[in-house]
């Protein structure tokens, strides 16, 4: 772990800067597997399960007796744990719902707004080393009550061509409409395009690997909408003198966790903390399954001391976080000045895994910088705003000559001419 001790603001630079790979093959590899999909369908996608995942697939989809193994191989607790997080999912999303207002903005002028779901949406779940259906939870139950017609998944099966159990459940909870055994590129092209199996959606969502990311990216430029662009998953912990440190570093190690490209920083106010927090992460290290992916990571964490919690806050902002831990005496006062971030958690006890399963609030959030522009998932990602206005012959009178005006200055003479020929019309009456 690397300690920087009160950098100046010319070296925050440094600091908020995340690795940027070399993706040009990459891209190259990405294409090639995408337009291959794009011309032979199911082939293809069978085709590259075959030579990334290892199984050789009669179908893609996803059966019923395959849905009623997976029921009867998961256990009841797990099942309620899924339900139970399902419902907070589901609680906190339906309560962003969006309700309509007409607004006069002139005498016969009503303009307001409608919103319409997207009818058709795709969902990226990762099933490699950790199948995440957590997120099959995140990205269906909003997708639900948005009212999307029909909510496709696609994720990697085993070398037995079997999809993880829990992601089945997860699924069958939240109400995904289909389910089909595809991962990596050709999972993104086959929702992107269409196959013989595979419905075209019109947005997809979802986290992946550099592959996934840069397919995403790939197919939003001309088939289709994603949700974010994206890049490996972050913390920023904020801590004072009064954090424990225990927690803390627990916070840094969960995220540790998630692949050796994780991004992990601690900024805080106190050098006991840094010392603290280093001693406890190497406690708590040793007892993980995922160690050795943990470790790499934390090869490039880093420990920021700062002077004081202005400056931690200010430091923050510039980096722009995935997920903001406040483990500070005056955390309600400090959350008043996050400014950039995904996601953010309050207190000492208020963990990024509350957030990550089942707290209700989405853990798919902006990453690399992007939470300077981008919000998380949440219930507009599924919708569309379409903009209604009704005018009467009083609204016309109210506003024509200001469109003439305009659209004479922009030298559009027939923009001008639609309103002429209606206040014409209506000075005859």
């Amino acid at each position: 772990m690397n300690v920087i001790k009160y950098p100046d603001r010319e070296q925050w630079k440094e600091i908020v800067e995340r690795p940027h790979l070399d993706i040009s093959q990459l891209n190259q590899t990405v294409a090639a597997v995408l337009a291959d999909v794009k011309v032979r369908g199911d082939e293809a996608v069978k085709g590259y399960e075959l030579k990334f995942d290892h199984v050789d697939l009669p179908t893609l989809e996803v059966t019923d007796s395959e849905m009623k193994e997976a029921e009867a191989s998961v256990s009841t607790h797990l099942k309620k744990a899924i339900e139970q997080a399902h419902q907070n999912i589901k609680t906190f999303h339906e309560s962003q719902r969006f309700h309509s207002k007409k607004v006069e903005t002139q005498p016969g002028v009503v303009c307001w707004q409608k919103s319409v779901p997207i009818e058709k949406v795709g969902l990226y779940i990762p099933g490699g080393t950790a199948p995440l259906f957590s997120t099959v939870l995140m990205l269906a139950t909003p997708a639900k009550i948005a009212g999307c017609t029909e909510i496709v998944l696609c994720t990697p099966p085993d070398r037995q061509g079997k999809v993880n159990p829990a992601i089945l459940v997860a699924a069958r909870v939240a109400g995904v409409s289909k389910i089909f055994k595809a991962g990596g590129v050709q999972a993104i092209g086959a929702m992107a395009y269409g196959t013989e199996s595979v419905p075209k959606v019109y947005k997809i969502f979802g986290p992946g690997n550099q592959y996934v990311m840069a397919a995403k990216q790939q197919v939003s430029l001309h088939d289709v909408a994603i949700d974010m662009p994206a890049g490996p998953s972050e913390v920023c912990v904020i801590a004072d003198e009064t954090a424990n440190a225990q927690f803390v570093a627990a916070d840094l190690l969960s995220q540790a966790e998630h692949g050796v490209d994780s991004q992990v920083l601690l900024i805080t106010t106190s050098h006991k903390m840094i010392d603290d927090v280093q001693q406890e992460v190497s406690r708590q290290l040793d007892k993980l399954s995922r160690k050795e992916i943990a470790q790499k990571t934390l090869e490039n964490s880093l420990l920021v001391l700062v002077s004081d919690i202005q400056e931690a806050i200010d430091l923050s902002n510039a980096y722009a976080p995935e997920h903001l831990i406040l483990q500070t005496e005056d955390y309600e006062t400090l959350a008043e000045q996050v400014v950039n971030a995904g996601s953010v958690f309050l207190g000492q006890y208020a963990c990024e895994s509350a957030g990550d399963y089942a707290s209700g609030t989405n853990h798919t959030l902006p990453t690399h910088g992007y939470a300077t522009a981008y919000s998380g998932v949440n219930l507009d990602s599924y919708q569309r705003k379409v903009t209604f206005q009704h005018l009467t012959a009083e609204g016309i009178h109210s506003i024509g000559h200001t469109v003439e005006l305009m659209a004479e200055a922009e030298q559009l003479d027939a923009h001008k001419n639609a309103m002429t020929l209606r206040l014409n019309a209506i000075k005859k009456k």
